[in-house]
């Protein structure tokens, strides 16, 4: 599974509200782009997935 942030859903004006719900910081946001997904760093927890309110952060299966 691999965690992405599709950035033609994220409207990127404003502080994503996910970058807070994710436990390990996975998501890093640079003022107010769309953020990114720190594979690194990423559990797959889908936290950031469920709590996205735009759908934005998404994952996908056999990646």
């Amino acid at each position: 599974m691999s965690i992405f942030v599709d950035v033609r859903r994220c409207p990127q004006n404003h502080p994503c509200p996910s970058v807070k719900v994710c436990p390990v910081g996975a998501l890093i946001q640079q003022g107010y782009k769309a953020p990114k997904v720190d594979t690194t760093k990423c559990t797959e927890c889908q936290k950031c997935v469920k709590f996205c309110p735009m759908g934005a952060i998404q994952s996908i299966k056999g990646k």
